[in-house]
């Protein structure tokens, strides 16, 4: 340490510092202010880019949340859309089971109507019929019965015998 104190030459030691504060001076000038500058830019682009990550991601979040009111705008439209033809097909069916019944109603009214008067019309032949058949076999009976004078008036008596005056 004493051999520093003895080597020491105080002009050198200006010079040194002079050459020091001129090459500070120097690096100031040409190096250090274009590396701050490129640092400022560089920290100005960070930021920036840190900017539109968060207005990227606020951005996301606004088109998921109208995504998600858009579905569930959707899915209640569908939900009602679904509710309107469910009640369009029911409503659609009962009127086609009502139509049906009426016209089964009809049919079934028709039926009945032709069946009385087929009925009515069968028993008006059936009666025709049975009348002529009376009569033939009445004519038959009379013209066998009446052939002798005693049968006459066998069947006269018997005639009288039946009818009851009141």
């Amino acid at each position: 340490m004493d051999q520093l104190l003895n080597d020491f030459s105080p002009g050198l030691f200006f010079m040194q510092a002079i050459i020091l504060l001129i090459l500070i001076l120097l690096m100031r000038k040409f190096a250090w202010k274009p590396i701050l500058d490129s640092l400022n830019d560089r920290e100005a682009g960070i930021q920036d880019a840190l900017d539109a990550a968060d207005k990227a991601r606020k951005e996301l979040q606004n088109l998921r949340s109208d995504n998600e009111r858009i579905f569930n705008e959707a899915r209640t439209e569908r939900d009602n859309m679904l509710k309107e033809a469910r009640e369009l097909k029911e409503s659609m069916i009962n009127d086609a089971k009502a139509e049906a019944q009426a016209e089964a109603e009809k049919i079934v009214a028709k039926a009945q109507e032709t069946i009385a008067s087929e009925k009515k019309a069968a028993i008006a032949d059936l009666k025709s019929q049975v009348a002529g058949l009376s009569v033939e076999i009445a004519e038959k009976v009379v013209r066998k019965e009446l052939t002798s004078k005693e049968n006459q008036m066998e069947l006269v008596e018997s005639m009288l015998g039946d009818v009851t005056l009141n």
